[in-house]
């Protein structure tokens, strides 16, 4: 026991000790500045690395007897190096044969920067993090001797994939365009669709080794600063060697990260983002994914569609209405059919109760058994048909739905009306997509609480599940606002979607600065305008 006890406190030592030596690391390079002397700036970066063949050192001479001496250093792949030849080189040998010798090396470094270089994108850095980071991310870095700061110069021009429709959220009605995995096209699509100086976007890295770009985006004269400022506390706090997906960030910034609802919502259409943005939400995006997280997120959230408002009022509510709906079947199907032929046969009409016990009759299963099996065989066939190529996944989960539902029937594994049931709890579950994965879970839990007690187990579950929603907060706000706590003027879109010139303001609950959202009313009708004349 004793020995154990010591084996912990070495490792735990050892811990500790690699800690230190990597903030030591870390301190070094953002504190180390940099040289006047070339090859000291050159020996550094070459020692840090000397194994990484992707990194480009390009030394040359400029000056009117070739007196400076300088080096580029870029990531070769993500810079256009068509602009590094014809805009940077070209520009530097051309423009140097004009500086005599024995000039003053800070007037030469100025007019090089003011001058020389016929690139928009020019910053200064002046330490060693800071040049390393900007080459890593695809600028390219210019060093001149005898001069203690360097020139970011951006150049990128890695190859990245087209804007386009995403898979995800298919729209008849509205803007075909999707997020990309490049930061920057991320930004001007929203700058697009939002053309104020009042929108802002407030960059910042995380993670120690991939040093991903992460971008908060908002209209300062509307968001609620304190969202803003929670926001940032809590990406700040994010301490991880890699982001590679906007997962990653909604894993550490969470309210609830043991509830099976989602507080932080996700969306890969600039439109919808756009029109959170506008609410006084606030959007995270993270480089490397076209899936841009949005909070506050709110449980009705789930149960809207962006098509919703491009679409007339009327046809949108209907359609709303159905997701409700749709959802209830989905997490209840299941489970009141096992109470009701399980403890409830009364409940039936008697017709009813004799087809369904002759569809019963030599089942060697409980309901709630046949329930679970073929809720499990149904999910084993939507995870085969997501996961496998398109055309063999919608193949293998047609064919698989019908020869195992039959086969199931035929052999006397499973009821028919089973099958009927799982089957419209599975078209149900796919009307609100966000809540997918929440409602499998849910479905499930209450199912088995139907087989132990019937009815008395499904409204235990149902109590305890709103229990649950009313105790959850998306950063400080109510998730099942605005139904709990009630809010009458935020309910104009909830179970319906009222016209847009009814919308004078924005949710309330968000506590935005400005909640008015237009002043004006709907246009004068005809007959209004005749009785005027």
């Amino acid at each position: 026991m004793f020995r154990k006890f010591i084996r912990k406190i070495k490792v735990l030592g050892n811990m500790g000790r690699k800690k230190d030596l990597f903030q030591d690391e870390k301190n070094y390079l953002n504190n180390q500045s940099l040289s006047k002397k070339l090859q000291v700036n050159f020996r550094s970066l070459q020692e840090i690395f000397q194994d990484a063949s992707d990194i480009v050192f390009k030394e040359f001479k400029i000056g009117e007897k070739d007196q400076i001496k300088a080096f580029l250093i870029f990531v070769d792949g993500l810079v256009d190096n068509g602009l590094v030849n014809e805009s940077l080189l070209k520009s530097l040998m051309l423009f140097a044969r004009k500086i005599p010798p024995n000039q003053d090396m800070d007037h030469v470094y100025l007019q090089i920067k003011e001058s020389a270089l016929s690139i928009a994108g020019t910053k200064e850095c002046a330490t060693l993090k800071n040049a390393i980071d900007a080459f890593l991310s695809g600028d390219v870095v210019l060093f001149l001797d005898g001069a203690d700061k360097a020139l970011i110069l951006s150049i990128r021009g890695w190859s990245s994939r087209a804007v386009m429709e995403p898979v995800t959220e298919t729209v008849v009605r509205g803007p075909r365009e999707g997020f990309v995995e490049t930061l920057r096209t991320n930004t001007s699509l929203i700058r697009r669709k939002i053309k104020s100086p009042n929108l802002k976007f407030e960059s910042m890295k995380i993670g120690t080794e991939t040093q991903t770009d992460i971008c908060v985006v908002y209209l300062k004269n509307i968001v609620n600063q304190e969202i803003v400022q929670e926001v940032k506390k809590r990406l700040e706090k994010i301490e991880i060697d890699g982001i590679l997906e906007s997962g990653y960030i909604e894993s550490f910034i969470e309210d609830a990260p043991f509830s099976i609802f989602p507080t932080v919502g996700n969306s890969e259409k600039p439109d919808t983002i756009s029109a959170k943005i506008l609410e006084g939400r606030v959007a995270i995006l993270v480089d490397g994914t076209p899936f841009v997280l949005v909070v506050p997120y709110l449980l009705v959230e789930a149960f809207q569609n962006s098509e919703d408002y491009y679409a007339r009022p009327f046809f949108s509510s209907l359609i709303r209405i159905l997701r409700y709906i749709s959802f209830g079947i989905s997490i209840l199907a299941p489970a009141s059919y096992v109470a009701i032929t399980t403890f409830e046969q009364e409940l039936l009409p008697a017709p009813l109760v004799i087809t369904t016990a002759a569809s019963l009759e030599g089942v060697p299963f409980p309901p709630v058994i046949e329930a679970l099996m073929m809720g499990a065989v149904f999910e084993i066939l939507r995870e085969a048909g997501v996961r496998l190529p398109r055309p063999v996944g919608q193949a293998v989960s047609i064919v698989g739905a019908l020869v195992i539902g039959q086969s199931a029937v035929a052999a006397g594994f499973v009821g028919a009306p089973m099958v009927i049931v799982v089957a419209l709890t599975a078209i149900a579950s796919f009307v609100v997509p966000v809540l997918t994965d929440a409602g499998a879970i849910i479905r499930f839990l209450l199912t088995v609480l139907a087989g132990l007690s019937g009815i008395y187990g499904i409204m235990l579950g149902i109590a305890v599940l709103l229990t649950h929603l009313c105790s959850l907060r998306s950063f400080g706000m109510p998730y099942t606002s605005p139904l709990a706590p009630m809010k009458l003027s935020d309910m104009k879109d909830v179970f319906i979607r009222v016209p847009w010139w009814a919308m004078l303001t924005r949710p309330r609950v968000l506590g935005m600065k400005n909640p008015v959202r237009q002043k004006g009313s709907r246009m004068t009708d005809q007959s209004e305008n005749d009785q005027k004349k």
